[in-house]
């Protein structure tokens, strides 16, 4: 019998929802039969919640390293020792701190190959910059630290991925990073993601452009013309099914989406609003492109809501699914390919 997936989930954010979604989850014992959770924190933050939350017969088995985790039980390595003055709701140094630690070792782990996938609870992404985090966000950190010349923020649910030419950048900035080689990088990211993460086999992707009505043959921007559509061809010439650009606007209002089995945005907030507006309650956020599998939530901090057992766990829940699945997909990819003949034999017993 092989050994359980071993999900790491780093607690995010202490003031925010973070241990809130992840002790809801966890405390469905049915999580158990599908992965063994291993959280990157403290028992004493994680009491506090629980006590928050009620639940009075919820308790972790506490490890020093991954490889003692207990699959029937969910699993606490503690990050720090000393005392946290824990105040949901207020975004101040201490939780940005504390979300470093937790997020610094379960990379390590993750990259060390103690784990086999990574849930990241959300971090507020101004608290935690330190001489150790310089980052927009958990995507870059995380690429950085995997030594990947790139990465894809793809947003998936199950009937829609929505994927970003750029990430967590201001809008005045966004124009200068929409170049040919940023967004064919992008597409070729985003098929063989498609393909290995999700099984697709020949997937087929639209691309948004970036000004209002795809630039309007040019009367509202030139980039359409100019770069977007170069790359697609360049894209398509590599074995990539692109097409487009397509309007944004008109492209959703028609469910256009449903067509494709992903699509590109040119810009974070193009491909965000409609991803959480169609998506928000079972939206994951998959970090595409890396040697190892990272997922998380598709809210933020929450701290409007935080320690008030008012947050839905309900998108932390289906991202530590999603990263149980990507990795199987993966090994049964990887097994498939080192044995051409289970190839032939499974596309036979589909015919």
């Amino acid at each position: 019998m092989k050994e359980k997936i071993k999900i790491g989930i780093s607690v995010g954010d202490i003031n925010g929802i973070g241990l809130e979604v992840i002790l809801k989850t966890l405390a469905d014992h049915t999580i158990y039969d599908y992965c063994t959770p291993i959280v990157y924190g403290t028992t004493k933050i994680a009491s506090f919640y629980r006590k928050a939350l009620s639940l009075g017969e919820f308790s972790f088995n506490v490890i020093s390293k991954a490889e003692q985790a207990n699959g029937k039980r969910p699993n606490m390595i503690n990050c720090w020792e000393e005392d946290v003055k824990i105040e949901p709701g207020v975004a101040n140094a201490t939780g940005g701190k504390y979300a470093l630690l937790s997020l610094e070792r379960a990379v390590s782990d993750l990259l060390d190959g103690q784990t086999d996938a990574l849930v990241t609870a959300p971090i507020n992404k101004h608290n935690i910059q330190s001489d150790n985090f310089n980052f927009p966000g958990h995507t870059e950190y995380i690429q950085h630290k995997a030594g990947a010349a790139d990465s894809l923020m793809f947003l998936v649910s199950d009937d829609l991925r929505i994927g970003v030419v750029t990430g967590h950048v201001p809008v005045t900035e966004i124009a200068q990073h929409i170049t040919k080689e940023a967004i064919v990088s992008k597409l070729a990211l985003m098929k063989e993601s498609l393909k290995k993460d999700f099984w697709v086999q020949k997937p087929k992707i639209a691309v948004l452009g970036l000004n209002p009505h795809a630039g309007d043959s040019g009367l509202i921007g030139s980039e359409e013309e100019s770069i977007i559509v170069p790359a697609i061809q360049e894209a398509n010439d590599k074995g990539v099914f692109a097409f487009g650009p397509y309007a944004a606007d008109g492209f959703f209002a028609n469910a256009s989406h449903l067509k494709f089995d992903a699509v590109l945005a040119m810009y974070h907030d193009q491909g965000l609003i409609p991803f959480k507006y169609i998506a928000f309650h079972d939206g994951v956020n998959f970090t595409a492109g890396l040697p190892v599998v990272r997922t998380s939530p598709d809210h933020g901090t929450g701290y409007d809501i935080a320690g008030k057992n008012m947050a839905s766990a309900n998108s932390f829940r289906t991202a530590l699914f999603e990263a149980v699945n990507i990795v199987k997909r993966r090994r049964e990819m990887a097994e498939l390919t080192a044995n051409p003949l289970k190839i032939t034999k499974l596309s036979k017993d589909r015919d």
